[in-house]
């Protein structure tokens, strides 16, 4: 299969070992499990780039999207819809600014209820996450008038010429940087590391970041700030407590929109529904994906009702955003069936109470290989450990966490990453490098997994670690 792969498909897409390590070839997935095609079973730490929350095939989920494609395979886009677009649009704005609107103002009293949505929300469907950021990125254009937009170093929003604008990355970038707009506008993102390098003192770096950004307001024409509540490809970094409410602040006081990507985030992955729970600050816009549907290519820009009705004109038969996948039938039933199961069976509570277990394990891992911890004790969100000469760091939110591997003078360590990544397939377990130089292993496992799942995976991690020395 590998050799006819490497014969008809761009050869800038899969990467082929040459000796033939990697990759493995999916036969089948269920639960937390993948099969290969020579019968290999492997525990998935991914869940398929976050995809599958409630579990590879969910049995509930897959049989939604059955009797949808018996029923209505494919309807017409912005033409003549179907009745579960409807539904899922509304579900999305109960999920999400409906429900803040009630629990953001009881958590933040003090603040303003102009601070909060107070309305329903509208919803944009669309296939892929970056052409979910590009309908929020059109949004605000709309809405404000102002073209340039705020994003930060390390993110990622996706590769279409829009979301590239606004993803840092020069491996994506550079390729097709004499085609781009470039109305980019990048400023650092406090990640876990600058945070620590400022721990005595660990407001300063967003307030230098503050001063960035207000400085931009005042000489770029600036619209809109996106922003990762938690960057994942980027590397699992995770953000002080005061940057999102800054990023909130800053964009009411230019009257600019705030777009949170919580395609990878969202849906209970950090042991809330949406990352931006974690602070209390509501977004203007939100992309979703990924875990929306459990598997079927469908992603969402759900916005204030006033916001998208004042960037939005009415169409009069020919929308400005198109596609003629728009809200397919079968994504949208499958997506309506993934959130009652998220729902019905308490992922996101799940996420919530697992999440420290697996930061706890994976620092037992690193501290006393074979010796491994999974009590219930407090983690800080970031934590530095030395193995011989490499240190590793812990941090996490929910079931989402990465294990960063450095040498003492801070340089990525991405050689021993991807040979432990390898190792650890070998033995049965598929995990994913993260960051910019691929140095932070991912654990992003269907909210499904258990506690003794956990066990295992850190046990193979501790012996893989102790197999190839960080010296």
């Amino acid at each position: 299969m590998l050799h006819k792969l490497r014969r008809y498909e761009s050869q800038n897409v899969t990467y082929i070992a040459p000796d033939g390590s990697w990759p493995i070839v999916w036969e089948r997935a269920r639960g937390v499990h993948v099969w290969d095609a020579d019968g290999n079973k492997y525990l998935d730490l991914t869940a398929a780039f976050g995809v599958a929350a409630a579990g590879h095939a969910n049995a509930r989920v897959v049989r939604a999207g059955q009797r949808q494609m018996g029923q209505l395979l494919h309807a017409m886009g912005d033409v003549h819809p179907h009745a579960l677009k409807a539904e899922l649009a509304r579900e999305l704005s109960r999920l999400t600014f409906e429900r803040w609107a009630t629990s953001f103002q009881t958590r933040n009293s003090n603040r303003k209820a102009s601070s909060y949505p107070e309305h329903r929300a509208k919803t944009i469907f669309c296939n892929s996450g970056f052409e979910a950021v590009e309908s929020a990125l059109k949004t605000a254009m709309l809405a404000t008038g102002k073209p340039d937009v705020i994003a930060f170093t390390g993110g990622y929003h996706g590769t279409g010429y829009g979301a590239l604008n606004t993803t840092q990355r020069a491996h994506f970038r550079s390729p097709f940087i004499r085609q781009l707009r470039e109305f980019g506008r990048f400023v650092p993102f406090p990640d876990a590391q600058s945070e620590r390098a400022a721990v005595k003192e660990p407001e300063t770096t967003v307030e230098r970041i503050e001063v960035q950004i207000q400085k931009m307001f005042r000489q770029s024409n600036v619209g809109a700030i996106l922003v990762e509540p938690v960057q994942v490809r980027g590397g699992i970094n995770i953000p002080p407590n005061s940057f999102v409410p800054m990023l909130r602040r800053l964009c009411d006081q230019h009257q600019a929109v705030l777009i949170l990507d919580e395609i990878y985030t969202g849906l209970g992955r950090t042991g809330k529904w949406f990352a931006c729970e974690h602070w209390a600050t509501p977004p203007d816009l939100i992309c979703l994906g990924k875990a929306l549907t459990g598997g079927f290519p469908l992603s969402a820009c759900v916005g204030r009702a006033d916001l998208m009705d004042a960037a939005w004109p009415p169409t009069k038969g020919e929308a400005i955003h198109t596609s003629t996948f728009l809200g397919h039938p079968v994504g949208c039933a499958m997506a309506l069936e993934q959130i009652k199961e998220i729902r019905a069976r308490k992922l996101v509570q799940r996420s919530a109470e697992l999440g420290p277990v697996l930061l706890s394990a994976l620092q037992s891992t690193c501290e006393s290989p074979g010796k491994i911890s999974l009590g219930k004790r407090h983690m800080n969100p970031s934590r530095s450990i030395r193995a011989e000469t490499t240190t590793l760091s812990t941090r996490g939110l929910g079931l989402l966490a990465g294990l960063e591997f450095c040498f003492p003078d801070g340089k990525p360590a991405t050689a021993r990453a991807l040979e432990i990544n390898q190792r650890m397939l070998r033995r049965g377990f598929i995990l994913l490098p993260e960051g910019e130089q691929s140095n932070v292993l991912s654990f992003t496992p269907p909210l499904t997994i258990t506690r003794s799942q956990i066990h295992a995976v850190t046990c193979a991690l501790a012996e893989v670690i102790e197999e190839l020395p960080c010296d």
